[in-house]
C-alpha cells in the first residue's frame, strides 16, 4: 500500500447540516417534504442526483432544465455561505494527526469527493496543503457509486489503484472504491458495510492498518 485516499464530508470533516440546511430551504420555499431521512439518501451523490431525489414528489414538469439549474446554483450559494464560517477548528486533532503521520511515514495522500466545493472547504480548514492530489467532482462525469473520483485520484498521485487504500463513510463510496480495484476501510456509517475490508471507529486506526 502507498496511498491513502479519502472522502471529505463525513470522513475528514462533516458539512452534512450544511448540506441539510440548503437543500431544506430550497425545499421548504417550494413546499416538498424534505427531512433527515431523505437526506440519507443524498450522501455520496452529485448535486444533481440530489436535486432529482429531492424532486420525486414534486411535478417535474413544472420545472425547465433552465430552472433546474438556477435551484442547483442557489443550493450552492447557501451552501457555501455556511462553508464560508468553517475555521481549521472544524478538524478535529485526531484527524489532522493522523495525516500527517502517514504523510511522515511516505504514504501519498488524495482526497476522492464527489463534491464540487472540496478545495474551497480544504482552504477553509487548513488542510490543503497536507494533501497530494484531489480528485473532486469539477473532474468527473460520473458520481459514485461510479469508480471515476477514485481512479482519477490515483492518477494525479501516480500510483496503481491496487496499491491505494479508500476511506469512505457511504457505502456508495466502499461500492465505487471496490470497483476501482482499491482497499476499502469504512467509517461512520459504512463501519457496517460487510465489503469493507477495514471496519474502523476511530480515525487514528489508519495508523495501525498503515502499520505506523
Amino acid at each position: 500500500m502507498k496511498a491513502f485516499i479519502f472522502d471529505l464530508d463525513g470522513v475528514l470533516v462533516f458539512t452534512d447540516r450544511f448540506h441539510y440546511q440548503a437543500w431544506k430551504t430550497i425545499a421548504d420555499r417550494m413546499g416538498i417534504s424534505f427531512d433527515e431521512s431523505v437526506n440519507d439518501r443524498l450522501r455520496g451523490i452529485s448535486r444533481a442526483e440530489s436535486l432529482e431525489i429531492i424532486l420525486e414528489k414534486y411535478d417535474k414538469a413544472l420545472l425547465s432544465d433552465s430552472e433546474k439549474r438556477d435551484l442547483l446554483e442557489e443550493k450552492n450559494q447557501i451552501y457555501r455561505k455556511y462553508l464560508s464560517g468553517m475555521t481549521p477548528e472544524h478538524v478535529s486533532p485526531e484527524v489532522r494527526e493522523t495525516l500527517l503521520s502517514l504523510r511522515e511515514a511516505g504514504f501519498k495522500l488524495a482526497v476522492g469527493s464527489s463534491s464540487k466545493n472540496a478545495i474551497f472547504i480544504l482552504e477553509q480548514t487548513g488542510l490543503m496543503d497536507i494533501f497530494d492530489a484531489i480528485a473532486d467532482g469539477n473532474h468527473i462525469t460520473r458520481s459514485k457509486p461510479d469508480p471515476e473520483v477514485f481512479l482519477k485520484a490515483a492518477e494525479y498521485l501516480g500510483v496503481e489503484p491496487a496499491d491505494c487504500m479508500v476511506v469512505e463513510d457511504a457505502y456508495a463510496g466502499i461500492e465505487a472504491a471496490r470497483a476501482a480495484g482499491m482497499k476499502t476501510a469504512g467509517i461512520g456509517t459504512a463501519s457496517g458495510d460487510e465489503r469493507a475490508d477495514y471496519k474502523i471507529q476511530s480515525f487514528r486506526e489508519l495508523l495501525k492498518i498503515a502499520g505506523i
